[in-house]
């Protein structure tokens, strides 16, 4: 199954899910058997045999859902939105002057200035969609790059660093013996294969 960007069902997906699990309820107080209710309700067999037996343990109650699963978010409702307004102020705001981009790094360090909590950069990359916001990457080209003389370097610099490169010619895969001049071994096992003893 597909999951929202927050990971886990969305709450429409959870309230289909338990719906067939309620489904699956009543048809168990008729007695019918995990594998017909799997059938009727087009799930796995074996989830309808979970389900059967969590309702033989708890009843109805049982297959109720628990509600958003994963762990819950360690910002308050008012840090979420403080959050989104720090993030709609822009990276230049919080001290990063050298370009607009807000990515999961500086997240994470905003998170542990403003907040005191610590945050990984894949936990700040989830808080930003949950958030609407979508980290990016700054593109790692220095300001001051000067492109004539890269382009000389890689002409002639590099040329010579890297040199000629292999000859062509006859090689070999085996690093123990030498390719033979016509690229076959002539004296091998199986080199008279072709002729028919007499």
């Amino acid at each position: 199954m597909r999951y929202a960007d927050g990971g886990g069902l969305t709450p429409a997906g959870r309230q289909r899910r338990e719906t067939v699990r309620m489904q699956a309820a009543e048809l168990f107080e008729q007695m019918v058997k995990p594998s017909e209710v799997a059938r009727r309700l087009r799930v796995s067999v074996k989830s309808a045999y979970q389900w059967h037996q969590l309702w033989r343990d708890g009843g109805v109650q049982a297959l109720a859902s628990r509600g958003p699963s994963g762990s819950r978010c360690r910002l308050s409702p008012r840090c979420l939105e403080k959050l989104a307004t720090y993030l709609e102020e822009g990276p230049a705001a919080h001290g990063w002057v050298e370009d607009q981009v807000w990515t999961a790094s500086r997240v994470a360090t905003l998170i542990g200035r403003k907040f005191h909590v610590s945050y990984s950069v894949s936990g700040a990359t989830r808080l930003m969609h949950r958030l609407g916001f979508s980290p990016q990457v700054p593109a790692r080209r220095v300001a001051e790059r000067d492109e004539q003389a890269v382009s000389v370097w890689r002409e002639v610099t590099w040329a010579e660093v890297k040199g000629p490169g292999r000859p062509a010619g006859a090689t070999s895969a085996s690093r123990t013996k030498p390719a033979s001049p016509d690229g076959r071994p002539g004296d091998g096992r199986g080199a008279g294969a072709a002729e028919h003893p007499s």
